[in-house]
C-alpha cells in the first residue's frame, strides 16, 4: 500500500503505513501535510472496502476527493495491487479539474513503477531516485 496547492504542495507516498517518499513546498508544512494524509487513509480504507471484489476487476482505481478541509483538498488514488498514492492540493486553486488530477495521479504512478523496476531498489526502502523526484517537483511546478 502505497501512498500532491497554488502555495503549496505535498505528495507522500505509504506502504503500509510507513512513509516511503514525503515531498512538500514549503517544508514547514511537511507535518501538517503528513497528519492530513494519515487521516484521509481511513477514507481511503472505506472505499476500498466499498468497492469489494469490484477493485480486483479493475486495472486501477482513482478514489477522487477523500478529504476536504478549508486550505487544502486530498485526493486518493489506488492500484489493483493496492498502491495508495494520495495528494494534497490547495483548495483556491480552482485551475484544477477531476481529468487533471487524475493525469497527475497516473504520471506519479508510472514514475513509481520505474522506481519499482530498478534492480538497485529494495521495495519498502524510502525512494530516493532522482528522475523520481525531479517528476513530482515538475508536477509541483505546474500545480502552483
Amino acid at each position: 500500500m502505497e501512498w500532491f496547492l497554488v502555495t503549496s504542495a505535498a505528495v507522500i507516498l505509504f506502504l503500509q503505513n510507513y512513509p516511503l517518499y514525503i515531498r512538500s513546498v514549503p517544508t514547514e508544512n511537511e507535518l501538517k501535510f503528513h497528519y492530513m494524509v494519515h487521516t484521509s487513509l481511513d477514507v481511503v480504507d472505506e472505499k476500498i472496502s466499498a468497492m469489494g471484489k469490484a477493485l480486483v476487476d479493475q486495472r486501477e482505481l482513482y478514489l477522487g476527493l477523500l478529504y476536504p478541509t478549508e486550505d487544502y483538498k486530498v485526493y486518493g488514488y489506488v492500484t489493483n495491487s493496492k498502491v495508495k498514492f494520495v495528494m494534497v492540493v490547495d483548495s483556491s486553486n480552482t485551475a484544477l479539474r477531476d481529468n487533471e488530477i487524475r493525469s497527475m495521479f497516473r504520471k506519479l504512478h508510472n514514475s513509481y513503477t520505474d522506481v519499482m523496476c530498478n534492480p538497485f531498489y529494495n521495495p519498502g526502502d524510502r525512494i530516493q531516485s532522482r528522475a523520481f523526484d525531479g517528476m513530482v517537483t515538475s508536477m509541483m511546478i505546474q500545480v502552483c
